[in-house]
Formats: C-alpha cells, structure tokens, sequence
C-alpha cells in the first residue's frame, strides 16, 4: 500500500487477490489512513461473493492491489455533496418569515439598541441610585451564530413531521439551547467515556449539527443512517479544517491552540492526521522545550501530559519535525500569535533555518467576531481614567463559552474587577452576584454592588449571547440599585 491512504467502507473497493489469501503488509510503519483502507479491503473482500467459505484465521498472504488514496477533506466533501446535506438558509427560504420573526421576538433589545446609537453610554437613576452602563463597541451575537440559530430554527418549522436531533449545544448559551428543546430539537444523549446515543436516529430523522461542527465520523454515521443533516456550523469553523487539510497535504502535525475537550477541538482534530493540542502558553513552551531537547524521560513525561491532547500513535520523535499552527477560533488572539512566534522561533533553533518555510505554517484562524469583541472590551479598559472609573466589568455568556470567558481575562490582566453571568438570574435580590472566575470556578460574591453612591460598569457579551439577555442582567441591576439606595 501507498503511505498515506485513506478509504472508506461505502466506497466500492476492487480487490486482485488469489482464493483464500491476501497480500502481506508491513502494519508496524504504516500510518493510521493506510492501516484504514486495509481495513476497508478486507471488509469488501469478506462481503464479496469470492469470499464464501472464508476464514478469518491468521492465513497465507501474497498480493493486493493498492487502494485510491481520498483524503479526510474530499470524505467530508463527499458527504457535503448529497442531497439530504443542507448547509445554506438559502434552503429554507419559505421558512426565513416565521423564524425572523421568532428570533426578532426572543433575542431583540431596545436598550441596547438604543445605547448604539447615543454613544455606547446610558445612565439610569440619580444620586446614590444612578448607575451608568459603558457597552463596548463590539459585543454579542456574531453573523456566524445568527446563522447557526436561523437554520436550527428553519429546520424545525420546515420538518414539523419528523423527529429532530441536535449532536451537541447548538452554541455555548443555555438560554438558546432551552429554546431548541421548546422547539421539538432533542439533544442526543452523551455517554460516559465521550460516546452518544446515536442508536436514538433512526432513518428518515432529521439530524442537527451546531455551531462547532461535528466530527468527520459523526457526519459519515449520520449519512450511512440516511437521515436529513442540516450543518449550522460557523463558517470560520470550516475554515479552520481548511487549514488542517493543507497541513496533512503538506505532511506536517497540526499544533492546535485550544482545549482538547471543547466540542470545536473534537470536531477539527477529526480532520487532522497528526496533531497535538496546547491550551496556553505554558504548554506550547513544555513542546517547545522538548523540540531542542528530546529525551527518552521527556518523550514520556510529554506523552503522559498531553494524552488526551494527540493522535492515536503520536511520536513527538517523529511527528514534531513538520509543523503547521491552528487554533479553536475563539482563544485570545494574542496569546496564539505569541505561541505562534515561539514555535517558529523553535523550529529554526531546531533545524536549518533555510528550511523554515518547510517546516513550520501559520494561518491566522481566530474568527473576525471573536477578535473584534475582544479588542473592544481591550479599547475600553484603556481610556484614560478607566481603571478608577470603572467599578467592575459584567461579562454576560454561557459559562462554557471559550470566546466569553476570554472576554473576562482581559480587565482581569489590568486589575480591573469582571464578573461573568450567564444569565441575569445569577445577580440575586439580596445584591449577590453569582459568577464564573478565570479558572472556571463558580463562585459566589455578597454585596458586589455599591448601594451608597453612583456606580459606572463596563458591559460586553460573548458571541453566543442574544442582546434580550444582556438588557435582562441590566435591568436586574437598576431595580437593585433602586430598591437598596433607598
């Protein structure tokens, strides 16, 4: 077999073989693509009629005929390809009136609306009961999550007759998902050890995908079920798969900066050959060190840190001579362009650096969205006098969004308070606030507003917050500061 073949089992496979024998393959060195297709063959081979009467004892091997190589991008564009894969809202455009108006009716906010057009600033109250908002100029719902939402939705008016499944959280916000359960959207069950109940999709089903995309193998199982697939997934996801795509053509390992159990992780590295995922700093700088100085004892200490961060098979020894940079399109920019440098610093330390360009690619693969909220809430903390008006900073998302917990690490950086809430109901009527620190702690604050005199709090929202629910934490705020000033 050619190194680096893939195949699939519904492709049609020809098979030259002699009766009863297969031809012997050298498995130890081959890579996991080709070890794959021979499973393939093998598969085809056994369902073949010539196969009657075979056994699957350890046999004779002589001769096979090497396999067409298809890659992990033209697999998944071959799913995309088919007629039950709707991934356009160009598809749903009887639906497009009832589900503007759905989304118009649940997520809208005047105040916020209002507060774009008068400079971003609104103040309520006077005296000790005056509380003045400062939104970032850049905050909430992004065009990609828009769009994720308007096709989840147009899928449930459109198929009103057929069960629907959704394979994960459309997008990290609990509110919205409650609105996908209200609309007959069932979230297939997760098992422990990271499997699902698949076994719940029966053919004919409609199967949702969210924002984060889902693995090369879900969208292969959901076309083998014969199920409608509708793909919300972000576009600047996909870019991101691109990019793994061009790193495998390239032979290189994709180093990923993100975190190996967010589902936008899972579903990319499903894409890669080789990879090997660092979620900060301090982790690039533990594979970097290990690049200049290799050890039997650090291949195995990083092996054991990183296990549930690499492909099946990975060799630091091997696999770290070849690299390409991606990321999970929602990290602090800042922090993947630093890993960024100090892998390419790395690699030119390591080996010749003429032969850079060979052996390290970066692609700038942070999401427009995701950058802009970021250098808005970054503008804001740095206006002069900032620190000493500002009170504190309210972060509205899910709690597990990555985009909105890294709002809260920039006025974290500068010493200014932040407080992310994914709802309003975690500011409490007895002027508490719960909310999620830095580490991902839920923690609990009393008396986290000053009732005596005016206050002034900055405001921005992660990508997958609606508008409605950051003017619901705002409004929670007033009657607060209305009802304890007095």
């Amino acid at each position: 077999l050619e190194e680096g073949l893939v195949c699939f089992p519904s492709q049609a496979l020809e098979l030259t073989r002699t009766p009863r024998k297969l031809e012997e393959v050298a498995v130890k060195d081959m890579s996991i693509p080709s070890k794959r297709a021979l499973v393939a063959a093998a598969l085809a081979f056994l369902a073949s009629p010539g196969a009657q009467g075979f056994s699957t004892r350890r046999m004779p091997v002589q001769r096979i005929v090497t396999l067409s190589a298809v890659s992990k991008k033209e697999a998944r564009k071959k799913v995309m390809a088919k007629e039950n894969f709707i991934r356009s809202p160009n598809k749903f455009k009887e639906q497009k009136e009832a589900v503007d108006k759905m989304m118009l009716d649940e997520f809208k906010s005047s105040l916020l609306k209002d507060m774009r057009t008068t400079g971003y600033e609104s103040v309520h109250g006077e005296g000790n009961t005056q509380v003045t908002f400062k939104l970032a100029k850049e905050f909430g719902f992004c065009w990609g999550v828009e769009r994720s939402i308007e096709l989840a939705l147009s899928a449930a008016e459109r198929f009103k007759d057929k069960r629907l499944h959704i394979t994960n959280e459309l997008i990290h916000n609990p509110g919205v998902n409650d609105m996908m359960a209200k609309n007959r959207i069932e979230f297939i069950e997760k098992l422990d050890g990271g499997g699902k109940r698949f076994d719940e999709v029966q053919t004919g089903d409609v199967v949702i995908l969210p924002a984060f995309g889902a693995t090369l193998e879900e969208m292969e199982l959901m076309d083998a079920k014969g199920v409608t697939t509708v793909d919300t997934t972000c576009p600047w996801v996909s870019k991101v798969w691109n990019v793994v795509d061009k790193h495998a053509k390239s032979e290189m390992t994709s180093v990923i900066h993100g975190k190996y159990g967010h589902e936008e992780s899972i579903a990319t590295v499903s894409f890669c050959e080789n990879y090997i995922i660092v979620k900060d700093m301090d982790e690039a700088q533990y594979v970097c060190e290990y690049i200049l100085n290799p050890t039997p004892e650090g291949k195995e200490e990083l092996l054991k840190k990183f296990a549930k961060a690499i492909s099946k098979g990975f060799d630091p020894d091997k696999h770290l001579k070849k690299i390409g940079l991606a990321n999970q399109t929602t990290m602090y920019k800042q922090e993947t362009t630093a890993i960024g440098k100090l892998f390419e610093k790395t690699m030119m330390m390591a080996f010749d650096p003429s032969e850079i360009n060979e052996r390290y690619a970066a692609f700038d693969t942070i999401c427009d969205a995701t950058q802009e909220r970021q250098d808005a809430i970054l503008e804001m903390i740095s206006e002069p006098g900032a620190k000493e008006t500002l009170d504190f900073i309210l972060v509205v998302g899910g709690w597990d969004s990555s985009n909105t917990a890294h709002l809260v690490e920039i006025p974290e950086h500068v010493g200014i308070p932040a407080y992310h809430i994914n709802k309003a109901e975690c500011i409490g009527a007895d002027n508490s606030v719960e909310y999620r620190d830095m580490d991902g702690t839920i923690k609990k604050k009393e008396n986290f507003l000053a009732l005596d005199r005016p206050v002034t709090i900055g405001v921005t929202s992660g990508a997958s917050t609606p508008d409605a629910y950051v003017q619901e934490s705002l409004e929670q705020i007033i009657l607060l500061k209305k009802l304890g000033s007095n």
